[in-house]
């Protein structure tokens, strides 16, 4: 059966397209109360489905968020899309997902359907890339916002801003110190831990990790402690998993040459970019035989939900992830638009983390 259209329910109600329009999509211009109720009763009788863009057309609002994420499985994505969610509730909103995978050319394609969508505000979350790759799909996201943001849209960015773009009205920034907690759980493992450290971390040129492991191997210079090797993964469960299967062969290899033997304090620790790096890396080397912390240290950073059902208890950097989401997405509705006393106006706000440290970097014999 073909939905009613705004004609059959004008019709029914015995007034103009036009009317019935003003009264349906939201229009300022609304008829009197019994014309009003006429038309509303005669859209009811016939199942009439309001069109969303016309309404948008008619409030200059549509009433819709776009969330764009690398990947919404992921635990650290989905506590900023909580946040995100529960600003749009308060805003009487609703939020369209778009997950990406990470790539700049992607998070552009996102974009452009959130601005044909009329969206009024678009938060996107995820860590920003210099490699050469990506410079092509950087410079097309920046014109992209560009657009969006001249024509009237808002914008909310989690964590470095987006490559190539300028200043624009409508554009705001939540940043989030990864180099500087970083150096401060370096200096916190450093003071406990003799041995080597290692690094699990993304590709290169992907910033947030760069500025992980940048942070980190600072507050080990701090500390005095010679830089650690890093190993490259994927940013991901998948990547700490290949990279604790080769940590695993080396610890194996180590303990056969007489190096390193069951039962004294383990000579490596771990340090993963993210937590999600750092399962998938105490995994394999369960795996292995091994187990976190008798044969190994390990540190993560972000502090995700899942972590709660993970033994032993992961030491990492705490961030407030939902309020994250939260404060991004407050920043695109004008509800953030004075000064804060921060020494940040309404263009940005710098959130920070806490260092938390729990079993999995706590030796026992």
């Amino acid at each position: 059966m073909a939905a009613s259209t705004l004609t059959e329910v004008a019709r029914l109600a015995g007034v103009s397209p036009a009317t019935a329009s003003r009264v349906l999509n939201g229009s300022a211009r609304k008829p009197g109360p019994g014309v009003s109720e006429r038309v509303r009763q005669a859209a009811e009788a016939l199942g009439y489905i309001p069109n969303a863009q016309a309404q948008a057309l008619a409030k200059s609002s549509s009433g819709l968020v776009g969330l764009i994420v690398h990947d919404i499985a992921d635990p650290y994505f989905s506590a900023i899309a909580r946040g995100v969610q529960e600003v749009a509730r308060e805003q009487h909103k609703m939020v369209l997902l778009a997950t990406t995978g990470g790539t700049p050319a992607d998070e552009k394609e996102a974009v452009a359907a959130f601005a044909a969508r009329r969206a009024d505000a678009i938060v996107i979350a995820g860590s920003r890339s210099r490699r050469p790759e990506d410079d092509k799909g950087n410079a097309e996201l920046a014109a992209e916002l560009d657009r969006y943001c001249r024509n009237g849209g808002h914008v909310g960015v989690v964590g470095q801003a987006i490559v190539g773009a300028g200043a624009l009205d409508g554009y705001h920034l939540v940043e989030v110190p990864n180099e500087e907690l970083a150096a401060e759980l370096a200096g916190n493992l450093a003071a406990g831990h003799s041995g080597e450290f290692v690094i699990i971390g993304g590709p290169e040129g992907l910033i947030t990790s760069d500025d992980r492991i940048r942070g980190f191997q600072s507050g080990l210079a701090a500390a005095g402690r010679p830089a650690a090797e890093v190993l490259r993964a994927s940013f991901n469960r998948a990547g700490g998993y290949q990279a604790g299967l080769e940590l695993a062969r080396r610890i194996r290899e180590a303990r056969a040459s007489g190096a390193s033997q069951e039962g004294k304090r383990p000579g490596l620790c771990i340090f993963a970019a993210n937590d999600v790096m750092a399962i998938g890396a105490a995994a394999a080397l369960r795996s292995e035989g091994f187990r976190i912390p008798r044969d190994a240290l390990i540190a993560g950073f972000d502090d995700i939900e899942t972590l709660r059902d993970f033994r032993p208890g992961l030491s990492t950097v705490r961030l407030p992830l939902e309020e994250i989401g939260r404060l991004a997405t407050l920043s695109t509705v004008g509800t953030e638009t004075a000064d804060r006393g921060d020494g940040h106006d309404d263009g940005g706000r710098t959130v920070t983390g806490q260092v938390t440290l729990r079993r999995s970097t706590e030796w026992a014999p």
